[in-house]
């Protein structure tokens, strides 16, 4: 088995899990997640209030602290999704990972790493169908610069407010037991431009 592009950041407690297709050039390069030029990914966390502030892509290993982990479904192939061969992408892998660590979210950062996992054409924005055994997922609009042209932050501040809903369902369904992970509070201003495809 080839070794993975980046490392997973997975481990049990965590609220939301993102999934990206595969790492990008330059994210290979550095070492680094979601380090392109362009990549919106460091920012919408901040401004959605799941991290406290905005991250440079060298902190991506402190993203466990604040709740979150990180994914790809092509572990050990890189550069643009046209680029990664079909047989480099494994839902098999990443339905074990996530099984594995239990986190109370799912989300794919674009559609086409969603549709790739759930075995469809297409997919929408917004919570996906439910899968047995498995936590909800959410199909995010890609933060990459290559994708600014579909960019619709609001489904990443919906996101935001669902992770927190489940991560305080949570907490009052088991309230002696300890946190692992101390998430921000969420900003629940939704930008204007709600409306998205």
């Amino acid at each position: 088995m080839k070794p993975p592009i980046l490392p997973d950041l997975l481990q049990p407690g965590l609220k939301l899990v993102i999934c990206g297709s595969a790492a990008g050039t330059v994210s290979a390069r550095k070492g680094a997640y979601y380090a392109g030029p362009g990549n919106k990914f460091w920012p919408i966390l901040a401004e959605t209030g799941l991290t406290p502030r905005q991250l440079r892509p060298d902190e991506f290993p402190l993203l466990p602290s604040f709740g979150i982990g990180l994914t790809d479904l092509a572990k050990s192939a890189f550069g643009a999704d046209t680029a990664i061969p079909q047989g480099e992408y494994d839902p098999p892998g990443l339905m074990a990972r996530i099984r594995a660590c239990r986190p109370a979210v799912l989300a794919f950062n674009g559609k086409k790493a969603a549709a790739r996992f759930l075995g469809v054409s297409t997919v929408g924005y917004g919570p996906a169908t439910e899968i047995a055994d498995f936590p909800p997922v959410f199909v995010l609009p890609s933060t990459s610069g290559a994708a600014s042209g579909h960019w619709a932050p609001q489904w990443w501040f919906q996101l935001a407010l669902l992770v927190h809903r489940q991560a305080s369902d949570q907490a009052a369904a088991s309230p002696g037991q300890t946190q692992t992970s101390a998430m921000p509070s969420p900003r629940t201003a939704i930008p204007p431009s709600s409306i998205a495809e």
